[in-house]
């Protein structure tokens, strides 16, 4: 066959669609893209923008999937708990990519767009409060930067009382016959879980006999993947902090840098981590 007929069997897409695109139906790429609104006539706060609100739709799916995990571990469906959880962990590299753009700010470009947040801060995002909810990091006071939106903490304030993606995980433990304590299936979901050397002896006798419970070391290591993935994040986040402003007082009030260090110090599953120690 000659290469002139090869090419006329190649069909173009169609061009002509009578219409708005499909693609654009459903995507809502013109929507999207309607969203960057600048505030300056510096060129790097567009990267700000796109970037931030970047971010927000990582934290929506990878609560998605972490509901997804908890809702299966309460089905005993593990299979498709570890699905989930292996989509957030590839979910989770683009998010930590995502600070690319902002990490070598300097505060001189920084500085050009800064006043226009006005008080406006990272740690006032509803879905990012909502990802640590689900992973476990819980408290009540967080809910008060949303008192301006009803809607919005209203649905921050059910999910503080729902049981976190590491609850499914101690639940299901629990119904496979491990010893978890009764108070801390019965504790206060409210509050952030600090660990129980109960627990911690249950993760170290699961890791020192892999052979014998084989699902639950990998769902162990997968989530264990999942927070030092969050760690990482963190840490990102407080060393372009550093490099763009330095130890100044945050946007939101904070005292910027030593609160993000504070922050990123804390632990996701902490028997996962203390555990090691005994085996």
């Amino acid at each position: 066959m000659s290469s002139v007929s090869q090419q006329s069997d190649v069909l173009a897409p169609r061009y002509d669609l009578g219409g708005t695109t499909p693609y654009d139906d459903y995507i809502r790429a013109s929507a999207l893209a309607g969203l960057q609104q600048t505030r300056t006539d510096d060129p790097g706060e567009m990267a700000f923008l796109v970037t931030s609100q970047v971010m927000e739709l990582w934290f929506k799916l990878l609560v998605h999937e972490w509901q997804t995990a908890g809702a299966a571990l309460r089905d005993d469906d593990l299979p498709t708990a570890m699905t989930a959880l292996g989509r957030s962990l590839d979910e989770l590299q683009a998010l930590n990519a995502s600070w690319l753009p902002l990490a070598r700010l300097t505060p001189t470009q920084f500085n050009a767009y800064r006043p226009a947040l006005g008080d406006g801060s990272g740690f006032q995002s509803a879905m990012y409060r909502r990802l640590e909810f689900v992973l476990g990091e819980r408290s009540a006071s967080m809910l008060v930067p949303h008192a301006g939106t009803p809607g919005m903490q209203a649905e921050l304030k059910q999910a503080l009382g729902e049981p976190s993606l590491y609850d499914e995980v101690l639940r299901l433990l629990h119904r496979r016959g491990y010893p978890i304590p009764q108070a801390v299936l019965d504790r206060d979901l409210a509050q952030r879980y600090a660990g129980d050397p109960a627990v911690e002896q249950i993760w170290a006798e699961i890791y020192a006999a892999p052979e014998r419970e084989p699902e639950l070391v990998r769902l162990g290591e997968t989530l264990t993947d999942v927070a030092e993935a969050i760690w990482r994040w963190r840490g990102d986040h407080l060393m372009a902090t550093r490099r763009a402003m330095g130890a100044k007082v945050g946007t939101g009030g904070s005292s910027g840098v030593a609160w993000l260090a504070k922050r990123a110090d804390a632990l996701i599953f902490p028997e996962l981590w203390t555990a090691r120690s005994r085996v």
